[in-house]
């Protein structure tokens, strides 16, 4: 699991729960299922996807978020070279490639170099196979289809941590000083040598500005 190590640091003091962002094919409806099961109030993180979900939840209930953490993510829609792979990427999967999908198009752009990023990188893989095609199929549409976002988050004032990873490729550093230009009161953390995982490259680092922030809220 892409939390595991901060929800094992953080669950002596804190909830955590687990949003399911597996069930619905567009965004809208994935943040309306989260946002059915979730407590009344709550600070919300959100890694990738989970980002893009959480700033959805922002958006449709943004007086139930105490705390908004958005983590190597994009608030803009999907551009139109990245919608045109999305369909062949979901026939791959379909048709019993996810592994080589995952393996030749994606994988390489999630991990920085380092000691660790084998292991990471076969955690992915995994986690991919384990949930299968069909929701492959569901979250890359929901990704393609997504809405933007930025007017959304210039309206929320809550405690705020934007975070990511110096060479993260899939969502860069431009997406996330953009996310602080909507969201001046915001922390920015920008790690070096630390890809799409941060949670993963740098654990203890991610979950130390966590940490910072629930304090925040708690105190706020």
């Amino acid at each position: 699991m892409l939390f595991a190590p901060q929800i094992s640091a953080l669950e002596s003091e804190h909830d955590v729960i687990s949003g399911d962002i597996t069930g619905a094919d567009t965004v809208p409806d994935i943040a309306r299922q989260v946002l059915a099961s979730a407590p009344p109030r709550f600070a919300l993180a959100g890694l990738s996807m989970g980002g893009i979900v959480a700033m959805e939840m922002v958006a449709q209930a943004p007086d139930r978020i105490a705390g908004l953490a958005l983590m190597d993510t994009n608030p803009k829609a999907e551009v139109d070279q990245i919608k045109a792979q999305r369909g062949p990427q979901i026939a791959k999967a379909g048709a019993g490639q996810l592994a080589s999908v995952m393996r030749d198009e994606m994988k390489p752009h999630y991990i920085a170099e380092g000691d660790n990023k084998p292991a990471i990188l076969d955690l992915c893989m995994a986690m991919a196979l384990d949930l299968g095609p069909a929701v492959f199929a569901r979250q890359s549409r929901a990704l393609r289809d997504r809405p933007d976002q930025c007017a959304a988050l210039t309206h929320y004032k809550g405690p705020t941590l934007i975070l990511c990873g110096e060479e993260d490729k899939l969502c860069p550093v431009h997406r996330h000083t953009l996310l602080h230009d909507l969201m001046p009161h915001a922390t920015l953390i920008i790690m070096p040598h630390v890809g799409h995982l941060p949670t993963l490259e740098n654990p203890d680092k991610t979950t130390a500005a966590l940490q910072g922030w629930l304090k925040e809220i708690d105190h706020g």
